[in-house]
């Protein structure tokens, strides 16, 4: 999918690499990549300097030609034939060098943009996500079902998830919610963002199209280029998170330290095109194209990002423990962590009827690398110079998997579901969901009609 490039700061300038390359190889090795990548852009460098150096040289030998030819001139002097050819010969050798140049900038600045953050010291090493280390585990207080279905089945049979419809309005990978379980999806969102607006949290209503500057200060861009819808030929992208838009209402500013932490939290429709991805899990909403979801995003100072990573893992998994729903938490081994992240948690419902455990939120410290790309700093002081601040997000949290979880975790003996406390009074006081009518002469012909049982009397023919 092409895009268009931007030109932004790397999180590495090129005097980093240059000076830590050891580290950053080290960091490769650790998230199981290529360190000679960094031999590799080293290579480039030396090579633009070397062409700069060349180029520099060469006008300086353009400019002592050109003074002599007009010294020439200015004396009366025959004009030498060979300074002026020489002259022309330098200015095309200069502007090939000019050109090249360029063309190594903008091989070392995409391939800067592509080297990944450094993973914290205490990320867990490990080479995939079998090597993640749980830290913490919730049991809820209501005892499991006993016997326990899949999402998609109950939810077939309660006529209140329709992925069959939601195909034939937008293709493979989407759905539609009916009746209580639309109410139960926008309920959940009420309730999340409460809680996270009762505790410090500032909501912000954000566009849900943005460019392309967007996506490549947050890091989404250009590495998951084809795995984003992009609006053409405007130059903006449907946000795959809320983090994108959210992250840039800071960019190209600068903070006051009274200003930090900010805590912000917003709610957006998300899309993720999952390229040659969907049909990995077929059935079920657990791997959709659009999905709900609330972000917690916070700006900090570096020496304070570590504790607000630990507040937004808390704050995610509050809204878990409020729903009495069982999870997991663990921090990612170096070879399953993001790129962009120092250091990441996946909360992990437990859906039983598909027997799986499925990320609801991912909390991760960015540290400095989008600030730097977006070019949010903040001054410690007003006679000093600004710096990068951190940056953190965490989904507070997402759906439809927590809609799986609890779809598959309040399953009752007698095959209805029902709603949790935290959110009953969000869904009118009632106890269960309620069951969708069935409509249409399919559900006739299956036997799912309620007005109508199959095989009942036909309807009077139309008189002609």
């Amino acid at each position: 999918m092409a895009w268009v490039r931007v030109r932004l700061a790397a999180v590495y300038p090129i005097s980093y690499v240059r000076e830590s390359a050891d580290a950053l190889k080290a960091g490769l090795a650790a998230r199981g990549r290529d360190p000679a990548e960094v031999d590799r852009l080293l290579t480039l460098d030396r090579e633009r300097r070397a062409v700069g150096e060349e180029a520099n040289r060469l006008r300086a030998e353009r400019n002592r030609g050109a003074h002599r030819v007009a010294e020439t001139a200015k004396s009366s002097a025959p004009a030498d034939d060979h300074d002026r050819a020489r002259l022309g010969e330098l200015r095309d050798r200069i502007r090939d060098l000019e050109a090249r140049s360029s063309t190594l900038d903008a091989k070392i600045h995409d391939r800067l943009l592509l080297l990944p953050q450094n993973p914290h010291a205490s990320v867990p090493r490990g080479k995939d996500a079998n090597d993640n280390v749980e830290v913490a585990r919730f049991e809820p207080r209501r005892p499991p079902p006993s016997a326990p279905r899949p999402h998609f089945e109950v939810g077939h049979d309660l006529n209140l998830l329709d992925e069959e419809r939601g195909a034939k309005v937008a293709g493979e990978g989407f759905y539609v919610l009916w009746g209580d379980l639309a109410r139960l999806e926008y309920a959940l969102i009420r309730f999340m963002r409460e809680l996270h607006r009762s505790r410090g949290y500032t909501e912000v209503a954000v566009p849900i199209l943005v460019r392309s500057e967007s996506m490549v200060g947050t890091g989404q861009l250009p590495k998951f280029a084809e795995d984003s819808y992009q609006v053409k030929p405007d130059d903006l992208w449907l946000v795959p998170t809320a983090e994108v838009p959210v992250t840039n209402l800071f960019r190209d500013e600068v903070l006051l330290a009274e200003d930090l932490p900010v805590r912000l939290f917003a709610y957006t429709p998300c899309f993720r095109r999952e390229a040659g991805g969907h049909g990995v899990e077929t059935r079920g909403i657990a791997r959709v194209h659009q999905f709900d979801k609330v972000e917690l995003v916070q700006f900090t100072t570096p020496e304070s990002s570590y504790d607000a990573l630990e507040e937004l893992r808390a704050e995610a998994e509050e809204v878990l423990r409020r729903l009495d729903l069982p999870f997991r938490t663990v921090s990612l081994c170096t070879g399953d962590l993001g790129e962009k992240a120092a250091k990441c948690y996946d909360l992990e419902l437990w859906a039983p009827g598909g027997k799986r455990w499925l990320e609801v939120s991912s909390i991760s410290n960015f540290e400095a690398y989008q600030a730097v790309r977006a070019n949010v700093r903040w001054r410690r002081h007003q006679s000093s110079r600004p710096e990068p601040v951190h940056t953190l997000n965490a989904s507070g949290v997402a759906l439809p998997r927590l809609v799986i979880a609890i779809l598959e975790n309040y399953q009752t003996d007698d095959a209805r579901i029902e709603i949790p406390d935290a959110i009953r009074e969000e869904m009118g006081g009632a106890r269960y969901l309620e069951p969708n009518p069935f409509v249409g002469e399919r559900e006739l012909a299956r036997g799912r009609h309620p007005r109508r049982p199959s095989g009942g009397p036909e309807s009077p023919s139309r008189k002609s």
